[in-house]
């Protein structure tokens, strides 16, 4: 019987290969472009996480700052090679979030066919969740990516010989930079406990050379030897590896409360830095479809993984809300599960129709385009105007350096909070940073300041320019002075 000419297309044959690249050109573009446009600004985490980036150092390494070493080293050396501004802070993430982007890519492939892999992969890395993390210059990320590196390594060890000595030298080395993240020592401690339940992982670690095997475990011994002589020579590690500071037990249900809402929710008057809902309805019903298919053939380790993983998120939010964001590890992995369901039972009808199995593509490509359209402009526009989530974040530095000129006095209020932050400016020589308020003595040595806000003592000198913010409600952000005699009279 002659093959039908339609997959004898050249679009046809190429339609995966194709749609790869087409995801990984859009998603390169989005991930090192979009924080630009959104959320325009810095927030408070993102400030507080240069000052330990910046305080990061061969003395403070001995005295125990160890906590997100790999991830504030990173910042650091962009801050240094970039100078202190909006991209340079958040270019570690960017960098990070567009490796993520392919793990989870090559993740969903390894466990999935193609036309199921690449529809769950748009949806994960172009959603809202993955973008903030993107364009988020804290260490939220390394929440999410060490799991998903981890996972993708867990299952290429499942390979050759040679392979499975390579990728678990690799997986037991990331294992060990993981557990310098809040709350992924958990994690480490369920993979454990995970992979002695669960039979087939049972065996192929049993598969494994034996000399390997227990040179990597005398290695990841002696490093988490390590890490616990840290915590004993300075508690206030554990506190910020187990817990947030400040943790009760008693808001543990609360905090899980507050984790999930704004994920879910669609008043959009919660107040969290977090963009409500930042998963779409469209999305969770994927999921959903997806968590009840798997639970024929659950034990299967693909099927399992998600459903137990969703679990530990919830649990791990008890601790920390912003730990929430680990849902997009499980919440991938089910959306595939749901697309996979949805094919199968679409195939299903036309079993031997090619022509019925073209046409099908038309509604999923729509559905599809919906969902990305509608969660990019949520996210773009979302994080600028919504006014619950615009104003956590500022844009001072940024007209700072536009407007404010070099080798000028800042005058910051020491109690802002953002004291420390903008110390690092004049460390880098860039401006001169203070919280007092000049005499007019001063006045020989200083003839250019700028305040941050409107600076409650009367100042010597002339108001000479207002800039202005829309990121805030009381838009006057920047007073510019100088000294009479500058401006010429």
């Amino acid at each position: 019987m002659k093959k039908p000419i339609i997959s004898k297309l050249f679009l046809y044959k190429h339609r995966y290969g194709i749609g790869y690249f087409i995801l990984f050109v859009l998603f390169a573009v989005l991930v090192f472009l979009v924080p630009l446009l959104s959320p325009d600004g810095l927030s408070t985490p993102e400030m507080n996480s240069v000052v330990a980036s910046d305080n990061l150092s061969v003395k403070s390494l001995s005295e125990g700052n160890v906590v997100d070493l790999p991830y504030h080293a990173l910042q650091k050396a962009s801050i240094l090679v970039f100078g202190l501004n909006t991209y340079s802070v958040k270019l570690p993430s960017i960098v990070i979030s567009f490796i993520l982007g392919v793990l989870i890519i090559l993740l969903l492939n390894r466990w999935f066919k193609n036309n199921v892999a690449i529809i769950a992969s748009i949806l994960t890395v172009l959603s809202a969740p993955f973008l903030y993390l993107a364009g988020s210059g804290t260490p939220l990320i390394m929440l999410v990516f060490w799991p998903t590196l981890l996972l993708w390594l867990g299952s290429k060890i499942n390979g050759k010989k040679l392979a499975k000595t390579i990728y678990a030298f690799f997986f037991a080395i990331c294992l060990l930079f993981s557990l310098f993240t809040p709350y992924l020592i958990y994690f480490a401690i369920f993979i454990v406990i995970y992979a002695l339940v669960h039979p087939h992982l049972r065996f192929m670690i049993k598969s494994l050379p034996k000399i390997p095997f227990i040179l990597m475990s005398l290695v990841v011994l002696g490093v988490i030897a390590a890490l616990v002589y840290e915590v004993l020579r300075y508690p206030d590690i554990a506190n910020q590896l187990f817990f947030k500071s400040h943790f009760s037990w008693g808001d543990f249900f609360s905090n899980i409360g507050n984790a999930f809402l704004p994920f879910f929710s669609w008043n959009g008057n919660i107040e969290s830095i977090f963009l409500s809902p930042m998963i779409g309805l469209a999305s969770i019903a994927l999921a959903v479809t997806g968590l009840i298919s798997t639970t024929k053939g659950f034990f299967a380790s693909r099927n399992s993984i998600a459903s137990i993983f969703l679990i530990f998120t919830i649990v791990v939010s008890g601790f920390n809300p912003d730990a929430a964001v680990l849902i997009i590890i499980p919440f991938s992995i089910l959306t595939a599960h749901g697309i996979r369901y949805i094919l199968e039972k679409w195939y299903g009808l036309f079993p031997e129709n090619p022509y019925a199995r073209v046409i099908g593509l038309i509604p999923i490509s729509t559905f599809l385009g919906v969902m990305i359209i509608s969660s990019l402009s949520h996210y773009v526009f979302g994080y600028r105007y919504n006014p619950i989530v615009a104003g956590e974040f500022q844009n001072d530095l940024s007209l700072i350096l536009d407007n404010v000129e070099p080798h000028s006095t800042i005058l910051v209020p020491e109690d802002s909070g953002t004291f420390d932050f903008y110390k690092i400016l004049q460390k880098r020589g860039q401006y001169i940073i203070s919280s007092n308020t000049p005499s007019t003595q001063d006045k020989e040595n200083i003839t250019k300041i700028a305040t941050l806000g409107k600076w409650p003592a009367k100042l010597p000198y002339n108001l000479s320019r207002i800039i202005t913010s829309q990121k805030t409600s009381n838009s006057d952000r920047i007073y510019l002075y100088e000294d009479k005699t500058e401006l010429g009279e």
